[in-house]
């Protein structure tokens, strides 16, 4: 799956997007965000609170619940303010 990065998120992980192939047993968005956060100091930083993240899976906003099987892409983003 193509996982995708916004504002600081992709700043702090340092790259715009990937392609993952997350273990099985990671079923939901928030299940992806414990992962991710396990994968080096950058994604750590990035993904240390959680419940402040947004995600879209192709392109539909979800809740950390959200089941990520079958997902083509996945991107994550903070909260936004409009202007």
């Amino acid at each position: 799956m193509k996982v995708r990065y916004f504002a600081w998120v992709r700043e702090r992980v340092g790259k715009p997007e990937e392609e993952l192939e997350p273990p099985a047993a990671i079923a939901t968005v928030a299940d992806l965000m414990t992962w991710l956060a396990g994968r080096g100091e950058e994604y750590a930083h990035a993904f240390e609170n959680p419940k402040v993240i947004r995600a879209a899976i192709d392109r539909a906003h979800v809740r950390p619940d959200a089941a990520i099987v079958g997902a083509r892409e996945i991107a994550f983003f903070p909260p936004m303010t409009g202007g």
